[in-house]
């Protein structure tokens, strides 16, 4: 049997470690915390990320990254996105062979506005970069290591790339897709995130499924309207790395974007945010990089630029949302004549 590697021992690397070693992989889970990785081992949980779940026994933790690499030619990159270039940088400095990673984080990258895979690409020598693929698509971790059913997509201009992945993924709980669009998944992962928030936000202000609704559709315009700008195919955001992917973590008490989004909507300030939820919020960093992004490019984001000024300004959320809806009158059709036009 086949030995890979995940990197970062979270929710998510955790159950896509579990479908791994269902498709009977042995799998080296890493992560940084010794308590953590014990447990791991020896009582083959991961309590503060999966509680309750029993993990197989083919995953075996380890807290040294290059003793987890050994051999290794397939890495799942599952680390929060501000890390990936200090783990990247890390492996770079003992990795000598060619290597495939996979990279499961949504997120883009303030200043540089970067996708992750070009992030992987500049800090791994060319050498050493076998390929990048990119894992995405509406999957809570929760769900995901209960075997309950989930579709995502992998997405790679390497074709025979992504259909590798593709196979060491799929089984009868997990539908594996592929798609050629890496721009267009990576976008719709990351910026989702964006419109999670805002969704929490109006649940906390205790407005109903309208408003959650309008939130939704318009949000994708958003997406797909930088997604089209950056050379993503426009098709993609129709599918599950879009609207799949929106609509998961706009209604799920699991998201933690839509928990967070949640708590600001209630009162709370975002250092208490933060602090509360114990887990990274992805969403926070790309709604600043979108923000950043969108200024240059000329491209019309009203929700992020809203959600910017309650993230950052300290804008009371109700004024944001009152000032969404006090907008100036438009044509919905606008938006999907351009990126028809952008299609054709």
């Amino acid at each position: 049997m086949n030995h890979i590697a995940v990197v970062g021992a979270g929710s998510w690397g955790t159950a896509l470690a579990i479908v791994l070693a269902d498709n009977q992989y042995y799998v080296r889970l890493w992560g940084h915390k010794g308590e953590q990785i014990k447990e791991i081992n020896e009582r083959h949980t991961n309590s503060k990320y999966l509680p309750g779940v029993e993990l197989p026994e083919l995953i075996k933790g380890y807290t040294d990254l290059e003793d987890a690499l050994i051999g290794i030619e397939t890495i799942i990159l599952a680390v929060p996105t501000k890390a990936i270039r200090e783990v990247l940088g890390k492996i770079r400095q003992f990795q000598q062979s060619p290597i495939t990673i996979v990279h499961v984080s949504k997120g883009l990258e303030p200043d540089t506005f970067k996708r992750v895979s070009e992030v992987i690409k500049e800090e791994m020598p060319k050498e050493l970069l076998k390929d990048v693929v990119v894992l995405s698509g509406p999957s809570h971790a929760e769900e995901v290591s209960l075997r309950q059913p989930t579709t995502v997509t992998v997405a790679c201009e390497n074709l025979s790339s992504a259909e590798k992945i593709q196979d060491m993924f799929i089984n009868q709980h997990l539908r594996v897709y592929t798609n050629p669009d890496v721009i267009g998944v990576e976008i719709g992962g990351s910026l989702k995130n964006i419109i999670a928030l805002a969704a929490g936000i109006t649940d906390g202000l205790g407005y109903g499924d309208n408003a959650k609704a309008a939130l939704i559709t318009r949000g994708l315009a958003e997406i797909a309207r930088l997604g089209v700008a950056l050379g993503a195919n426009p098709l993609t955001f129709a599918g599950l790395t879009g609207i799949g992917d929106l609509i998961v973590t706009c209604t799920s008490v699991h998201s933690r974007n839509w928990r967070a989004g949640n708590l600001l909507g209630k009162g709370q300030n975002l250092d208490e945010v933060l602090e509360n939820m114990g887990m990274v919020v992805e969403g926070v960093r790309t709604t600043k990089a979108a923000y950043q992004l969108a200024k240059q490019m000329n491209v019309s984001m009203p929700i992020t630029n809203a959600l910017y000024d309650v993230l950052f300004n300290q804008r009371n959320p109700k004024d944001a949302v009152d000032s969404l809806m006090a907008r100036g009158r438009t044509h919905e059709m606008e938006d999907l004549s351009s990126i028809i036009f952008k299609l054709d």
